[in-house]
């Protein structure tokens, strides 16, 4: 059930392990796979790069799973995406991972990204800053990060103390979002090693930019298609 978006899914996590975007075991990306957005598919406690399309779990985040069994998903997964898809419908992928440089950015005591570039320009008034990190994301914590996704603009979450969450309408989008969102702040974080003056975008400037760029031709299908051929091509385990 649901063959096509298990196998967009797998492939994210593949790709963010191949690009190092990762963390042990840890983070988790889902998909809401009703109507409703509320039964969703997410990874089970696995290795991004050995995940395929038949592991991932189905949950309901209106029917906590038990937490206790050993091919449930891990407790944190639950209490983040449960909450987002529990009230977040326009949520239909979230993508919550702690790649370096969106995590520096996190973990700076002003976590804004400036529009420095145009990677960073797109995402000008399109992220919202979590600046209220209260331990691990069990469900108190999910639902606290769930009330700030009420603004379907802002499809970015810089999670202060923590790492990045990312939303959208399918897994293309999403993972072209995330990819872009961790480019920009890596441009960030080592235009600061410089130590010297930033060239910043005039506000006027940035967000026509940004504008521009949301209604240019959507490129995030065309990648995500790359990214499944190159797979079909050097690791097509990932499809089973």
């Amino acid at each position: 059930m649901y063959q096509k978006e298990r196998i967009d899914l797998a492939c994210a996590f593949r790709w963010t392990a191949r690009m190092g975007m990762h963390e042990a075991v840890a983070n988790h990306l889902s998909l809401a796979v009703n109507k409703e957005g509320t039964k969703f598919l997410i990874n089970p406690i696995k290795h991004f790069s050995r995940i395929k399309a038949s592991d991932l779990l189905l949950l309901d985040g209106n029917d906590p799973p038990d937490i206790n069994d050993p091919l449930g998903p891990d407790p944190t997964a639950w209490g983040l995406h449960g909450a987002i898809h529990r009230n977040c419908p326009h949520a239909v992928c979230v993508l919550h991972a702690h790649p370096i440089y969106s995590t520096v950015l996190a973990s700076l005591n002003d976590s804004k990204l400036p529009p420095i570039d145009q990677n960073s320009a797109s995402f000008y008034n399109r992220y919202v800053i979590d600046e209220n990190y209260g331990g691990l994301a069990f469900e108190e914590e999910g639902e606290r990060c769930a009330a700030m996704l009420n603004d379907p603009l802002k499809k970015v979450m810089i999670m202060g103390n923590h790492g990045v969450l990312v939303i959208g309408a399918d897994v293309a989008d999403v993972f072209n979002r995330f990819y872009y969102f961790e480019r920009a702040a890596e441009t960030y974080i080592k235009s600061l090693w410089t130590q010297k003056p930033l060239r910043i975008l005039s506000d006027k400037i940035a967000k026509k930019t940004a504008l521009e760029l949301e209604n240019y031709p959507d490129l995030s299908l065309i990648f995500f298609d790359n990214l499944k051929a190159l797979l079909d091509e050097e690791e097509p385990s990932y499809r089973d």
